[in-house]
């Protein structure tokens, strides 16, 4: 039986190179990308789980950095929650605004369980290694790359729905009306964006590469 062939990730053909502080330093640009992104928050008034940008930079990240290390940059993140606050505001922070983007920090911190939010956090983690392990195959190069994006954004609704619920003592009438329908729009949306973008830096990669 023939095996696929693993690809490089995009992160190898922008920056070429190897070794562990090359790949740590792109672990550790990445988790902070997704703390930008975090700060691009929408609140909602009928649930503690704001809209934010975190989700299309935890897909780019998977895309970029390939599965192992995508899933080390949000692991990264959840632990740099303990001890920043890069996580998204919550609800208090944006009192009195409708979109939050980015300047001043509203940014959370604390450890992911002691948040009802904090199933996504850890959902991060393996949505960033299903979207990489796909993009290692080579679905990040073309219309497959939003199917990549599919898969790894209903990969972190799973534990993120599930700790909602237990942490909130909720229904899963409820559940779903807080943490899953009022995103779904908007996350089609995010995955959609970054379904093109991967195959448009592969490809300009490409033409730089010819020049």
């Amino acid at each position: 039986m023939q095996m696929t062939q693993r690809r490089s990730a995009l992160a190898d053909a922008v920056i070429p190179g190897q070794g562990l502080l090359r790949d740590a330093a792109l672990v550790v640009g990445f988790a902070l990308l997704v703390a930008l992104f975090a700060q691009i928050a929408a609140r909602l008034p009928f649930t503690p789980v704001p809209i934010t940008g975190q989700t299309l930079a935890v897909l780019l990240t998977g895309g970029a950095l390939g599965a192992n290390r995508g899933a080390a940059s949000l692991a990264l993140y959840a632990l740099l929650g303990g001890f920043l606050p890069v996580f998204a505001p919550g609800s208090a922070a944006l009192e009195g605004e409708v979109v939050h983007f980015i300047l001043p920090w509203a940014g959370t911190g604390d450890w992911a369980w002691n948040l009802p939010s904090g199933g996504y956090i850890v959902g991060f983690i393996g949505a960033a290694w299903v979207v990489g392990r796909l993009a290692e195959r080579g679905w990040d190069r073309s219309w497959r790359a939003l199917i990549a994006m599919l898969a790894g954004n209903a990969v972190l609704y799973v534990p993120g729905l599930l700790w909602l619920r237990y942490d909130l003592s909720i229904d899963w009438a409820t559940t779903l009306d807080w943490g899953l329908w009022p995103f779904v729009a908007g996350d089609l949306v995010k995955l959609y964006a970054a379904s093109l973008a991967l195959p448009a830096a592969w490809a300009l990669v490409g033409r730089k590469g010819r020049g």
